[in-house]
């Protein structure tokens, strides 16, 4: 069975481009990675798969039931963190993460004092007091406490210190193990290199690649690295120029013949031709769509607000 099914699922703000016919599987038990810079459309992907949004057309499923006709039953069976973790004034943590779980009629006490333990919560705090990070932690308890068969992650690991975000993926792939679907949100690739199985690719609401990490991770694109006089006049599919020191670092994904043979005709003191890691990979896709690269730095205002939208 799926544990998330998408078929040409459409999400227009009037005008404003949301998501495009997007179409996309994920078997459950996988451990699945959503990647796209900030405003290519995750965020709106998961709310409107959530049924917290109302899609503009086609249709989505979470374990074979319609997000629209069935969305309290799947809500019951969906553990969901937020990109941005947002509380009642004035709760204090262990109010909060009791409130969460009482909502779904689920005594989690025991599961989230483990959680707690192990992600260093401060219980007794006021949420106003918390630091963006431990806001995060808040979120994940929430989200994780119940068991959820599906675990749906919007940009989790923000805020959070590297000690806890390796404690923080540690607890997902002992969840994973167990059974449990995960499908993580995120602009950081080695995120998604180091856990998950499979991955798609969003740029400006639509999706442009999905396959397992290691085939993505397959390209004939190269990472160069030259020190010495060079032109790269005659070269085609340079990408990702760059300046490094005495020399350049390039992208390239043309024939490798060709670039010794045009390398061969310069002073070259030092020469690297490497594998890419997937951030690189990542690059090359999104500038091989034949478009601009958009910014990864810029937020969708429509996207990133959790009221931009609704009901529409």
């Amino acid at each position: 069975m799926n544990a998330v099914e998408m078929k040409g699922l459409t999400k227009y703000y009037g005008k404003s481009r949301g998501i495009v016919e997007l179409n996309l599987e994920v078997p459950e038990g996988e451990f699945f990675g959503f990647i796209g810079p900030n405003g290519a459309g995750k965020s709106t992907t998961i709310r409107t798969l959530l049924g917290l949004i109302k899609s503009s057309g086609g249709s989505a499923g979470i374990f074979g039931k319609d997000i629209a006709a069935e969305k309290n039953s799947i809500l019951a069976e969906v553990g969901y963190m937020p990109s941005e973790a947002v509380f009642y004034p004035g709760m204090r943590v262990r109010e909060v993460i009791r409130l969460s779980s009482g909502l779904r009629k689920v005594d989690c006490t025991r599961e989230a004092e483990q959680l707690c333990s192990r992600l260093e919560l401060d219980v007794s705090k006021k949420v106003d007091e918390l630091s963006f990070g431990n806001r995060k932690k808040v979120s994940i308890v929430c989200a994780l406490q119940h068991h959820p068969r599906l675990c749906i992650l919007d940009e989790p690991t923000s805020g959070l210190d590297p000690l806890m975000q390796r404690e923080f993926f540690e607890i997902l792939k002992e969840r994973n193990a167990e059974g449990a679907t995960i499908f993580l949100s995120s602009h950081v690739l080695s995120e998604i290199q180091r856990n998950c199985t499979r991955a798609a690719i969003i740029r400006e609401g639509k999706l442009i690649a999905c396959d397992s990490v290691e085939a993505l991770s397959r390209t004939s694109a190269r990472r160069v690295h030259v020190q010495g006089e060079l032109s790269l006049h005659g070269l085609k599919e340079v990408r990702d120029l760059q300046q490094t020191g005495s020399g350049i670092s390039f992208l390239y994904g043309g024939d490798i013949h060709t670039l010794l043979q045009v390398l061969a005709g310069h002073d070259i003191t030092d020469l690297t031709i490497s594998e890419p890691d997937l951030e690189e990979i990542f690059l090359h896709y999104y500038l091989n769509t034949g478009e601009e690269r958009r910014d990864p730095d810029r937020t969708d205002s429509k996207e990133n607000n959790g009221n931009g939208g609704e009901g529409k």
